[in-house]
């Protein structure tokens, strides 16, 4: 089958390319000093830790992971972020608290903020070759760079927050510390090379995580081996997958490689380009974690990346006080107004969850007006409050939460605080 400009190692290439003169601007961006928070317990499934929605994504897309392998979350939080946005996140009772996944936010948006105010990588992007697009266009999810430079952040952020579900396996006590442990144990490489994307994305959303951690003498912390056992096994199924959807599209379907993925991608969640394009044999390698040679050294965006990620964590956490108010998670009930065909989905991180966000309720009958992946802000043509509720409801199963355009509780207001 033809894979056309689908080449892993150059895009990573064109993307580190892009990244080294400076990712960043060095101008800070102002964020709230407090937020305020709602909290909703978990509702478990009779005799078990997990939810129905985690235990009926570890039965299908799982295997071999047992249920004893993974740690649910007990609480799923709802706030309004520093950029007005509703989001929502998950903690677990013994761990760090509501300001891990809050500050996470706040980083995420922090650094997307930084990105796009760097003019020097913008005209870099504005001076790339059409061979170099045609890479990313062919090979990744997200073909515009700084789409693709602003999901690396975010998925940087969910390793962060969805790890504080361990916290309590660790010996680190504080937000900080947690982060820095993270970093100097090489967790961000971790969850890059042996995780794969859907897991991490998928489980995140859910408030699951299915690893466990060895503290070493040095205080660092490992994956188990039981646990890098589990994780490639769980990758090699799925390539395995994806390569047997593939073989029956192009061959008993007669569909072409594009058709195929887009076939498959969108309405089955098994296939994508990661995947599927993979010559046999091989293994997906991230396209951040990749070392390339450039200006005569050593270069891999991920470590970059991550370092500045904790940097900026940490000094959120030391100005941002979070507050628990009593609330409502979402506002999915109720007298229907104009305004309740607006709403936000927080986890949806990448191009595919728009493919998915938009089947879900185009599947249901319900026109999709507009979704937007950078305020999470999604349009759509409701026709009552039960049919919004059931749409929700749908894409809960699908493992998003969406919320309300309502913010609840108020929006984060700043502080003097406030850098």
């Amino acid at each position: 089958m033809s894979t056309s400009g689908y080449d892993r190692r150059a895009a990573s290439r064109v993307l580190a390319g892009l990244a080294r003169p400076g990712l960043f601007a060095d101008t800070p961006t102002a964020r709230p000093g407090r937020v305020e928070f709602v909290r909703t317990p978990l509702t478990f499934e009779q005799d078990s830790h997990l939810t129905l929605s985690q235990r009926l994504y570890l039965e299908r897309f799982m295997r071999p992971c047992r249920p004893d392998q993974v740690t649910s979350a007990t609480h799923r939080l709802a706030w309004t972020d520093g950029d007005g946005v509703p989001n929502t996140g998950f903690v677990h009772s013994d761990g760090l608290g509501a300001i891990v996944p809050i500050a996470v936010r706040e980083t995420v948006l922090t650094l997307w903020h930084a990105l796009e105010d760097n003019h020097a990588l913008a005209q870099r992007v504005l001076e790339l070759s059409a061979n170099d697009r045609a890479v990313l266009a062919a090979t990744t999810t997200d073909h515009e760079p700084i789409d693709i430079f602003r999901v690396g952040i975010e998925a940087c952020g969910r390793a962060l927050a969805q790890h504080a579900l361990l916290a309590h396996t660790t010996p680190y006590r504080s937000p900080a510390e947690f982060a820095c442990g993270m970093r100097d144990s090489g967790i961000f490489a971790a969850v890059a090379t042996r995780w794969y994307w859907e897991l991490q994305a998928s489980t995140y959303r859910r408030g699951m995580i299915p690893v466990a951690f060895d503290v070493q003498p040095d205080r660092t912390v490992r994956y188990t081996a039981e646990t890098v056992a589990t994780l490639r096994a769980m990758k090699d199924a799925t390539i395995a997958d994806a390569h047997a959807v593939m073989h029956r599209a192009t061959t008993v379907e007669g569909l072409s490689v594009p058709a195929a993925l887009a076939k498959y991608h969108d309405e089955l969640d098994l296939i994508s380009r990661q995947y599927a394009l993979l010559p046999p044999g091989t293994r997906p390698a991230c396209l951040a974690a990749t070392a390339h040679r450039v200006d005569g050294g050593h270069y891999s965006l991920l470590p970059v990346i991550a370092e500045r990620f904790v940097e900026e964590f940490v000094a959120t956490v030391e100005r941002l006080t979070v507050d628990e108010v009593d609330g409502e998670i979402s506002g999915d009930t109720g007298d229907f107004a104009p305004e309740d065909r607006i709403f936000y989905v927080p986890d949806m991180n990448c191009k595919h969850c728009v493919r998915t966000i938009t089947g879900v309720l185009e599947s249901m009958r319900i026109r999709v007006h507009d979704i937007d992946l950078i305020s999470k802000r999604v349009v759509a043509e409701f026709r009552s409050p039960r049919n919004r509720h059931r749409a929700f409801e749908a894409l809960r199963d699908g493992g998003y939460n969406p919320v309300s355009a309502r913010p609840v509780p108020d929006a984060a207001q700043p502080t003097e605080t406030a850098v």
